[in-house]
């Protein structure tokens, strides 16, 4: 679900900003690969913090080189649809809707939506629409993102 060893590498450099590093993800798109960092901060992210932050992701990545081949690297903000990269993450975001993509089918599907009610232990509890309720393993998550609603008046917190 999540390049560990990226995600290790680069949030000192985020960190050091100003910023706090979200998560991030490598795509393959064709024979191209997108590593896609997503940067947050509690007074929102604009595109030239995205582009600060590319800047310096770019010139320490060009000295550790730790990506082997050609690459094409993308900053973003993780919006209103944020993608929930870690456990903690689920936590807190208790009580909104999420999407849910299995890496293997549980009770006979791959794709849950549904409320957040509650993380216990590594265990995503998600309520969906006919409230039957869901209890998906945080391992056997291959992608999870928000459910874009009206934002919520508060989150809980960390």
């Amino acid at each position: 679900m999540l390049d560990n060893l990226l995600q290790k590498l680069l949030e000192p450099v985020v960190m050091a900003m100003g910023y706090q590093l979200w998560g991030v993800e490598r795509l393959k798109q064709g024979r191209d690969l997108l590593l896609r960092v997503y940067i947050d901060h509690q007074n929102g992210i604009s595109v030239d913090d995205c582009g600060l932050v590319s800047q310096q992701i770019s010139a320490f990545l060009d000295v550790e080189n730790p990506i082997k081949g050609e690459y094409v690297l993308e900053v973003s903000s993780p919006g209103l649809e944020r993608p929930l990269f870690f456990i903690e993450q689920f936590q807190e975001f208790e009580g909104e809707k999420v999407f849910i993509r299995l890496l293997r089918p549980q009770q006979g599907q791959r794709h849950f939506k549904g409320l957040l009610t509650r993380v216990q232990d590594d265990v995503i509890i998600l309520q969906d629409g006919s409230d039957t309720q869901h209890h998906l393993r945080y391992a056997d998550i291959d992608k999870a993102h928000l459910l874009a609603t009206i934002p919520s008046p508060h989150r809980k917190s960390a």
